[in-house]
Formats: C-alpha cells, structure tokens, sequence
C-alpha cells in the first residue's frame, strides 16, 4: 500500500517523500480512506508515536478549498506544545499547497497577533480549548464554516478538565461535520463524548485497547523509598548513552529530582507548570538538541514534546490513572524503534503496578538495581567504542604527534591506556568504591490463605544462600540496619588479612545479617578475618553459609542477655557508606 493509493493528492506527495514518508503507518492506512471520502465519523485509538498527525492531517489539508479564506478545519489538542506541533507538521504537509494557511491558536502567547491572522483569513485552526473559546467570546472566530473537527489526545484533555470546554466549542460547530477522535486509551469519559458529538462513529484500534506500545520494553526495580534517587542514577549510569524523560508526579518532586541532579554532574533539567512559557521553550529546544539528555517532567508538561529518539521512560512515581502510564510509556518505541519503559517503585506501589499490567496487557520485568561493577563495566566498554570510532583528522593531528610521543615514550601500551581510562574514570571509581546494594528486597513470609500457615516463597532464601560456581558463600551477622555496607566489608577484609587481597563477589545486605561470596581459596581467611572483629562496639560472627539453613530466624551469635545494642541512626558512619 502507498500514499498514493490511499488517495492522497501530488502536491502532498511531494512534500511528504521530501520528508522521507515511504509507506504508510497502519494508523493512516485505515484513517486517510475514511477522512478523504467516506461520511461517518471516527474514533482511532492509537499511542503516541504512530503517525496519527499526518493520519489526519493529510486528508484535512486535501479536503479544504483555498480559494475560501474562512475556517474550515478546526483540531483541538490538550497543550500548547502539541498544538504547536501540530501546526508545524501541517506546514510541513502543505509545502507545495498554494494559498493555505494555517494557525496555530494558544495561550501564553499574544492574542492580538492571533486576532490579527484569523482577520487576514485561515483554513485551518490547530487549538488549545481555553484560547479558543476566548476568540469565540470575542467574536473574532467563525466556525460556521468548518466542516472536519479533530479532537487529539482526547482523553488527556479529559484529564484535564476541558470536557466543558469542548462542549462549548462543539456548539458553534455545524451539526453537519465529519469529526475524528484521537485517544491512546478509551475511558468511560471519550465514549460519552463520542456518544453526545458523533455521528455513528467507527471504531479503529490500532494495537489492543489500552495496552502500551508494541515496541516498548516495561521493566521495574523495587528500592525502598528513600532510595529512588539513588536507583535513578544508577540506571543513568549504567545507560552511558541515555537520552531520557524522567516523569515526576508534582511540581516540587520534579524540580527538586533535577535539582539533585544537576548538582550531581548530568545534563538535565526540569519541566513543569511554574516555569515561564518562554523558560518551557527553552528547555524543550535543548531536550530536541540534545544539549539535555534528561528531562525531569509532569505530564501535563511534557504533553506535545514530539522526540522519536527517547532510550528511556523513567517513572520516578507511577500515576493514579493507568491512562497516563499509557500516554508515558509511549513516548519511547516509536517510529519502528526499540524502547525501555522503566519503574522505580517501593514495596507499596506493587499494586498498582499490577494493576497497570493488567490494563496494559504486558507483564513488567523485575531487575535488579545495576551494581558498581556492572556499570563501570559498561561505562568502559562504551568509551573504548568511542574510542574505535572516533573520526581521527590525521593532517592535523600528524602536526602534534611527534612531540606529544617523545613526552609520553616512556609509557608502555597497557600503562598508556590504563591511564586514559583512569582520566575518564576516576571520578566514577571514587564514587561507587563503597557504593551499597539498594534493592528491596522483601523478607516478609507469605501467608498460606488455606492453611493459615506462613511459608516463604519457594527456594527463594535457600537461593540467597547458595554461592555461585567456583565460591563459597559465608555469613556473618550484620546487615542494614547495623549501618553495614558493601564497603564496610570490604574495608574490614582490607585491614584484617594483610598482604592478601580477598576478591569478593555477590553480596546480600539483609537489614540483621549479610551473606557474601569469595573465592573458595579465600574461604577460611575470610572467615578468621572477620570472626571477633569489631564493628563499631559490635563483635562480629562469620561462618561458612549453611544453604539449609534459616539465618533471619535466628539470633545473632553476638547477641547475648545484657548486651547493649547500637543505636540504628543515620548518622556519620553510616552516610560514609550509603551510595552518594
């Protein structure tokens, strides 16, 4: 199927092969013939990223008559920057169409420049429904002659409150119009609109109903609360190529998450309702540049933000309406491409992301928040790939390189390399050195509901227990909430076996104890090492793990009738260690 058998006219042709518009998407194989010649109206459930803009807005530019300088296409959309994207795309359509014009109408900008234009004469009007209704009110728009109405992103307009204002503006439309609604999902709200407005509208679901993009990815990492920010970053970083939008639930969470970080050294910035219309523009130019490489936004704010390039949707705090969960996940997997639709929740929002998995009809992916090694790892093999792709100017650089030889002659290969790695790297070395293990992980049993019993989940602990190939796992009897982190015994087994250094491999913190592996020649050393030794007042118990056996149901050996315990406060000892 091409464009050109869906009916589309040359002119448009023209434009949109220069655009680079090969075949059509199946959005606009099934609405471009229903907008071109067919009577009834439409409802098109679609993601965002489908091609719904030029789904309509081909067959309404083919379907106005320009030598008539009167509204006759009206599209409404939800914001600013979706109706300005709108707008855009139309001028791209209409590029070899004489006498069109189109304008775009919102607030936030000068209404006597838009009065101005509607007086000259336009065809069609891209909208936002407050500014409209204020041009209605004041007797500068005309709508008697619009003939095709498109209501885009329908339910986030819902969401927002507009279904008055749509009402309104509906009725200065002529009862005789072909009207399309676009929705990425169809909550009660739509059908009543579609009901009330439409006439015996067909119904296109491209995709399933509600569910999430085809191409997108959903995975979640539970972390405890306070943890978010610390799993964020280490996602970032283990993304060295990230380019991302972080969606925040309030204004104040996301000024304050790109805040952090900012100060912690990414090119990010934050989006949201308190920012001036001029200061929004401009973080949306830089995001489009790539000046940024993550947005921190709300919804509303981030609504009309066209980007086709997105690795990542973070959800920082999943929302109330699995609709917008819809509406974020499909931000990302667009244009054909591949994307991770990523959650960062605690223990307490399980639920809901259950529920979302129900509605969406995709299962999440439970994964571990990235380690220190593994994303060191791949923070280096991404550089050494720059490294094998970098575009060398050899006439310039030939000028340099003799000198910049006889200075470095001294360096063999490995040393060489050893230290442009370490000039990119130290600075992330330094700080995940200590770095601890933030997954949540739940120790709580399950209740059998027929028997009243309390079993834990099948295997699960003995699992923990159980070390890797070629290790030995060993317990020793302190955890989180002690203050004690992967640093903490790694500093311990540093200090207490000297001239020896014991590699260390997985390690589980639980909040009492915490389970570790080495190598099954470090074993014993490892064990003589930590067995007796202080930690902070404490005396520390080390033994090799029992895979059989329930160490979170047992009293740590230490623990004695009498003895003082350490307070579990957040104070230095404990900063020292927790992932900055």
């Amino acid at each position: 199927m091409t464009f050109q058998e869906l009916g589309v006219r040359d002119d448009l042709l023209q434009a949109i092969s220069e655009l680079g518009f090969e075949n059509p998407m199946p959005v606009q194989e099934k609405v471009i013939p229903v907008l071109l010649s067919e009577d009834h109206d439409l409802v098109a459930l679609a993601q965002t990223g489908t091609g719904k803009t030029a789904a309509f807005g081909l067959p309404v530019i083919q379907r106005i008559d320009t030598s008539l300088r009167r509204p006759q296409a009206l599209i409404l959309s939800p914001t600013r920057e979706l109706c300005l994207q709108i707008a855009s795309d139309l001028a791209d359509y209409s590029k070899y169409t004489d006498n069109l014009h189109v304008l775009p109408v919102y607030g936030g900008s000068s209404i006597e420049s838009q009065i101005r234009s509607l007086r000259e004469g336009v065809q069609i009007i891209v909208a936002t429904p407050g500014r409209l209704i204020d041009l209605i009110n004041r007797g500068v728009v005309k709508l008697a002659d619009v003939h095709t109405v498109v209501l885009d992103e329908a339910d986030e307009m819902l969401n927002m409150g507009f279904v008055d204002s749509i009402t309104d503006i509906l009725s200065h439309v002529p009862e005789q119009r072909k009207m399309l609604l676009f929705s990425a999902t169809m909550p009660a709200e739509v059908g009543r609109i579609a009901k009330k407005f439409m006439h015996n509208p067909e119904e296109i679901v491209i995709g399933t109903r509600n569910e999430g993009a085809a191409n997108v990815k959903h995975i979640y990492y539970m972390v405890h609360a306070r943890d978010k920010y610390l799993a964020l970053k280490r996602i970032a970083d283990d993304a060295p190529n990230i380019y991302a939008i972080i969606f925040c639930r309030t204004r104040r969470d996301t000024q304050e998450v790109a805040d952090k970080l900012i100060a912690d050294g990414y090119n990010a910035e934050a989006l949201h309702g308190d920012l001036s219309q001029q200061q929004r523009d401009v973080v949306m130019k830089k995001f489009r540049d790539r000046v940024l490489t993550m947005l921190v936004a709300t919804d509303v704010a981030a609504r009309g933000l066209d980007v086709d390039d997105l690795t990542h949707v973070i959800n920082y705090g999943l929302p109330d309406d699995t609709a917008v969960y819809t509406h974020r996940s499909g931000r990302t997997g667009r244009a054909g491409k591949t994307g991770v639709s990523v959650a960062i929740i605690h223990s307490r929002e399980k639920g809901k992301l259950r529920e979302i998995e129900r509605i969406i009809g995709k299962k999440f992916e439970r994964k571990e928040v990235p380690t220190p090694k593994h994303i060191i790892e791949k923070q280096l093999y991404n550089l050494a790939d720059r490294l094998e792709r970098v575009e060398v100017n050899e006439d310039e650089i030939n000028k340099y390189m003799p000198g910049v030889s006889r200075k470095l002659s001294w360096l063999g290969t490995e040393d060489l390399l050893k230290r442009v790695l370490s000039l990119e790297f130290n600075r992330l070395l330094d700080y995940y050195k200590d770095a601890p293990t933030i997954d949540f992980i739940d120790e709580k049993p399950q209740r059998d509901k027929k028997k009243g019993k309390s079993e834990r989940p099948a295997d699960a602990d003995k699992d923990r227990r159980t070390a890797e190939k070629g290790m030995e796992r060993l317990y020793v009897n302190v955890g989180k909430a002690d203050g004690f982190f992967a640093g903490n015994l790694i500093e311990l087994l540093n200090k207490n076996v000297p001239g020896h250094r014991v590699d260390v491999g997985r390690i589980d913190l639980m909040p009492n104890y915490s389970l570790f592996d080495v190598r099954k020649s470090d074993a014993k050393k490892a064990v003589n090492a930590l067995k007796g030794a202080d930690f902070f007042g404490q005396r520390l118990y080390c033994e090799i793990a029992d895979p059989d056996k329930n160490y979170a149901g047992q009293a740590s050996p230490s623990s004695k009738p009498g003895k003082k315990s350490r307070a579990k406060s957040d104070g230095p000892r404990q900063k020292k260690y927790r992932d900055r």
